[in-house]
């Protein structure tokens, strides 16, 4: 059989890979400590799961979706969430948007206003999800540096005026995957403003707004003025409560790409089973992941001050699960990652898996790690079986 041939102008699936390395590990016996996983393995609280059970007991739930947009109960919850949480009022009848995922949401969000020949701005390093699909919808995807000096924030004003002439559509991510790093309201009004002067739109995943340590915020795009008419921003409840296979999520803001996402939608899906939609807009409502991320702040402390133990300088990220770390001199990223893996059995993800922007650095995961004893032998077993040269 012949498959389509824009199969080939996309790369394997990252994440495919890794679990072909884990099972290969767990075939050798090896006690792998996986810090390259995005799946938390952190519980969801009981509290949601019952209330998934006693809305699964509803024979309504068993239908499709009752909404246009998703749920109504999920996005007046999802409303409540938002003003409560950022002080935003939302419309949950013109401006959020059910979604089954927020990988799904963005790829759809791309097919919904990239047409062939058009350009999308993605950060490098970044995630893969606007990048492939833009290639998949004939458009053309152009990278935009997230230099350290600027805490992982671009500089738009440096990204071509040919390049954003073409370009219809911008991606943002923050909290940061893979740096770690976090925006700033000053940070959001420059994007905002570059928006409104240039006609493209904002497609800012803030899939990690609650994984945050330290008393530390992270805030929305939305609570700019005017950001409402310009941008998109998509949350995830994956990381906020561990629900990564539930597969539940929003976008939130510009009624008129909220429309356009829908409208695609409409002919890709009917929606998420309504008992997931309605036991995740009560948790929204109802509960917290403080308990969570009281053990997730474990997690990143002891692996942040047990790699400067072996001569690293890292900073503690304020938010995110990621560690983003330079690698030793002498090292490549992909070199150093498969010496972490064959002689520490430690598995990580190179950064340019992320970009070509991403080389001389490895991403560390804190989701699904274990305890912070189990760090603490990977710290070990780095220092007994890997030379560090620092100099």
């Amino acid at each position: 059989m012949q498959r389509a041939k824009r199969l080939s102008l996309i790369p394997p699936d990252l994440f495919g890979e890794i679990a072909r390395v884990k099972e290969f590990a767990a075939f050798q016996g090896q006690n792998l400590l996986d810090l390259a996983a995005e799946d938390s393995d952190l519980p969801i609280p009981q509290s949601i799961v019952s209330q998934l059970q006693a809305f699964a007991l509803d024979p309504s739930t068993h239908r499709y979706e009752a909404g246009r947009l998703g749920r109504p109960e999920f996005l007046r919850d999802v409303a409540a969430w938002f003003a409560s949480r950022f002080d935003v009022e939302l419309d949950p009848e013109t401006e959020i948007l059910e979604l089954i995922g927020a990988k799904e949401g963005l790829a759809h969000l791309v097919w919904a206003f990239i047409d062939p020949g058009d350009a999308a701005l993605v950060p490098d390093p970044g995630g893969a999800v606007v990048k492939t699909n833009t290639i998949l919808a004939g458009g053309v995807p152009h990278e935009f540096s997230l230099p350290a000096d600027r805490g992982y924030l671009p500089d738009l004003a440096a990204i071509s005026g040919d390049i954003v002439s073409q370009a219809k559509l911008i991606y943002l991510n923050y909290p940061n995957n893979p740096t770690g790093a976090v925006a700033t309201l000053d940070f959001f009004k420059q994007v905002v403003d570059f928006a409104r002067e240039t006609g493209i739109l904002v497609a800012h995943e803030c899939s990690y707004s609650e994984i945050a340590f330290d008393g530390y915020r992270p805030p929305s795009i939305l609570q700019i003025e005017g950001a409402r008419d310009v941008a998109v921003e998509i949350h995830s409840l994956s990381s906020m409560f561990n629900m990564g296979g539930w597969r539940i999520a929003f976008a939130a803001g510009s009624a008129d790409a909220i429309q356009a996402l829908n409208r695609l939608k409409s002919h890709v899906d009917r929606g998420q089973f309504g008992a997931v939609a309605l036991a995740a807009g009560w948790a929204l409502t109802h509960e917290s992941n403080n308990t969570d991320l009281a053990v997730l702040q474990g997690r990143r402390n002891a692996l942040v001050d047990g790699l400067n133990g072996l001569g690293w300088n890292l900073d503690k990220p304020k938010a995110s699960p990621y560690v983003w770390a330079p690698v030793p001199p002498g090292f490549t990223a992909s070199s150093f990652s498969e010496v972490l893996l064959t002689r520490a059995a430690i598995l990580t993800i190179p950064g340019p898996a992320f970009g070509a922007g991403g080389e001389g650095f490895v991403r560390a995961s804190i989701s699904a790690t274990g305890n912070e004893k189990q760090i603490q032998d990977a710290i070990d077993r780095i220092a007994q079986n890997i030379s560090l040269n620092w100099q």
